[in-house]
């Protein structure tokens, strides 16, 4: 059987169609919900695969006429569209082979990141500002939507951390190579004398998870209130709106208290703990496949140096595949899709590269 982990995401998408026809389902306004939701993102890859499936019964059904065809003219007939099935079965063959090495994230379309500020205190949590805004100028420029979930102010106008939920067709496929740590090397706002600096930041992409992929039991959850702190939280803290939940089995600990109402709170640290133990699992797979590919670009380690932006230079580096690109001015308003691209194909090249069906 060709490519096994598409034909598992077919044989889900199509348990999935009876699924969504059960009553019991159709009763469950949640799982419905849920269930439709995975159905729609997997659509991108079952398609294919099923039309591939059908093509290949009918070339298989064109051979076997030819092999016991006596009539010259039925037997030519057979040829020819035998003929035109294996022309149509290559460019079919040539597009599976991308979805395999685009892996889950084309069948996701939305994501939570994070953004933390590392070493260099101001200066890196400005950066880490800059970091979300480049972000936002690149979704508002693919007409994405990004949703606040968290976020830890400065008093300078920068951020400790902040979280966001980014959704929209290819969102995930785009942005998964972001994780890691980003360096900066300029003149901060901070400096006087006209000295260049260097700090980071942290990026984190994960996978938004839904109900189904992961299931959280109230059992191994210990969920905290407390009110709502720091720059622009007077508005929240008059009441004990602000969430803490722990993950007992994974020590797992979120916190939100960006809404009014802990309900909401509740709501959006539940949709980032479902995310990080789903980025634990994908991890964990990363590393068992770990010698089939080279450099694991994927990998999302936030120890892991990924890229530099010197702005003096106005230069962008990637460590991880060596590209240097001298537009960091147009890079920051928004414009990552030279360095998508480029980080895409060299994922794609890895994957067919190192496992054909990875």
């Amino acid at each position: 059987m060709l490519f096994p982990s598409l034909q598992t995401k077919l044989a889900r998408y199509e348990e999935l169609e009876k699924l969504l026809v059960d009553p019991d389902v159709l009763s469950d306004t949640n799982r419905m919900v849920a269930f439709q939701r995975e159905y729609g993102s997997l659509a991108k890859v079952a398609l294919p695969v099923r039309e591939f499936n059908e093509l290949e019964s009918n070339i298989a059904t064109a051979r076997e006429l030819i092999d016991e065809e006596e009539d010259p003219e039925l037997k030519a007939y057979a040829q020819d569209e035998l003929d035109t099935l294996l022309g149509d079965r290559e460019s079919k063959l040539t597009a599976l082979e991308d979805l395999v090495a685009t892996g889950d994230a084309i069948s996701r379309g939305s994501l939570i990141m994070e953004i933390r500020a590392g070493t260099g205190g101001d200066e890196a949590a400005l950066f880490a500002r800059d970091l979300f805004e480049m972000y936002q100028r690149l979704v508002e420029r693919r007409g994405w939507k990004a949703e606040l979930i968290d976020c830890s102010p400065t008093e300078l106008g920068g951020f400790k951390d902040i979280t966001i939920s980014i959704a929209g067709d290819g969102a995930f496929l785009q942005l998964q190579f972001e994780s890691g740590g980003h360096r900066v090397q300029r003149v901060p706002e901070t400096e006087t004398q006209g000295r260049i600096h260097t700090s980071a930041a942290t990026v984190a992409v994960l996978p938004e998870a839904n109900d189904v992929e992961i299931e959280i039991s109230q059992d191994d959850l210990r969920v905290d209130t407390f009110f709502a702190s720091g720059p622009g939280g007077q508005k929240v803290n008059k009441t004990a709106s602000a969430i803490r939940i722990t993950h007992l089995p994974t020590n797992t600990v979120v916190q939100c208290q960006d809404e009014k109402s802990q309900h909401k709170n509740r709501a959006k640290a539940m949709r980032v703990l479902r995310s990080r133990l789903l980025e634990a699992q994908q991890q964990k797979a990363h590393q068992e496949r770990a010698d089939q590919r080279r450099s694991l670009i994927g990998t999302g380690d936030r120890s892991q140096r990924i890229r530099t932006y010197n702005f003096p230079q106005n230069r962008l580096t990637d460590h991880r595949i060596g590209l240097t690109l001298y537009k960091l001015d147009q890079i920051m308003q928004g414009h990552l899709d030279e360095m998508v691209e480029a980080l895409l194909d060299h994922d794609r090249q890895e994957r067919l590269g190192g496992n054909p069906d990875a």
